[in-house]
């Protein structure tokens, strides 16, 4: 098996986020333990293993350090960036994900189609989900929503950047909080007038990931949440700057089509390559 390290949405060696990618040889996936060993191994918050069919259809399977996970976007912007640089592979391709079938248009920059987003949950009680913050007092002018585009996350609207920047989650609080909603993670925003859409950040500890510098799947969800509570467009292309805070900055692109379907997209830079052996 091959194995690399991929800064996903970013263009430049260590920013964005990084995921491992591992491609597969053979027609079955490694069994499980053997999968969580190796993500485990390569430490990042997923890591992607590949199975290619044919030319152009591909099925991925995600895993954290310590579970499996039904989609990661990041991971499948990586992958599908590698293959374009690696292999020469262009053009639209299709996706077999636990989370479904993903159309992916791979180029100079990658976009893939999520989940059919929805909005799962409204949450009426905030108090613990921003003490869990460190923010008190707080009254949102936007909903605490779980929102859906592949993945649950809890949407946790701000006022403004620099409170976001400044938070300080108590990881315990935040895993026992995401854990009672069935969701994976704090998804904490703030619109901006910066010529992006709103700056992000994301805390996943319930699945081995304190913080994220850039999520896919939670982005492609906050995107259909905006819409849904009239903060952007019905259709059009919006950014979302995430990892700030890491000193990872990166650019996480979406686009929501006249029939609503989203898609996530940004670049990314192979960092290293590798062998296996197992």
């Amino acid at each position: 098996m091959r194995y690399y390290i991929v800064d996903a949405f970013t263009d430049k060696l260590f920013g964005g986020n990084p995921a491992g990618v591992v491609l597969l040889d053979g027609e079955v996936f490694p069994q499980e333990k053997l999968m969580l060993q190796i993500a485990a191994e390569l430490r990042y918050s997923e890591t992607a293993f590949v199975r290619r069919h044919s030319e152009k259809v591909f099925t991925l399977r995600y895993f954290t350090p310590i579970a499996e996970v039904e989609l990661c976007g990041h991971a499948t912007i990586a992958t599908f960036a590698l293959l374009h640089q690696e292999a020469g592979l262009s053009g639209y391709c299709l996706c077999h994900t636990k989370a479904g079938e993903l159309s992916i248009e791979v180029g100079a920059q990658v976009m893939m189609q999520m989940a059919t987003p929805r909005i799962v949950a409204n949450i009426e009680d905030t108090e613990a989900i921003y003490r869990a913050l460190g923010v008190f007092n707080y009254q949102p002018s936007l909903p605490v929503q779980i929102a859906y585009s592949g993945l649950p996350d809890l949407m946790i609207p701000l006022p403004n950047v620099a409170t976001l920047q400044a938070l300080k989650p108590d990881m315990a609080a935040i895993t026992s909080i995401t854990q009672q909603h069935e969701a994976v993670s704090f998804h904490v925003f703030a619109l901006s007038d910066d010529g992006h859409t709103a700056h992000v950040r994301d805390f996943a500890p319930l699945y081995g990931v304190p913080e994220e510098s850039a999520t896919g799947t939670a982005n492609a969800a906050l995107t259909h949440y905006l819409q849904k509570n009239g903060c952007i467009p019905a259709a059009g292309d919006f950014t979302f700057l995430q990892g700030e805070a890491m000193g990872r900055p990166s650019v996480v692109a979406t686009r929501v089509t006249a029939d609503g379907t989203v898609f996530v997209g940004g670049t990314a830079a192979v960092v290293a390559s590798g062998e296996l052996n197992v």
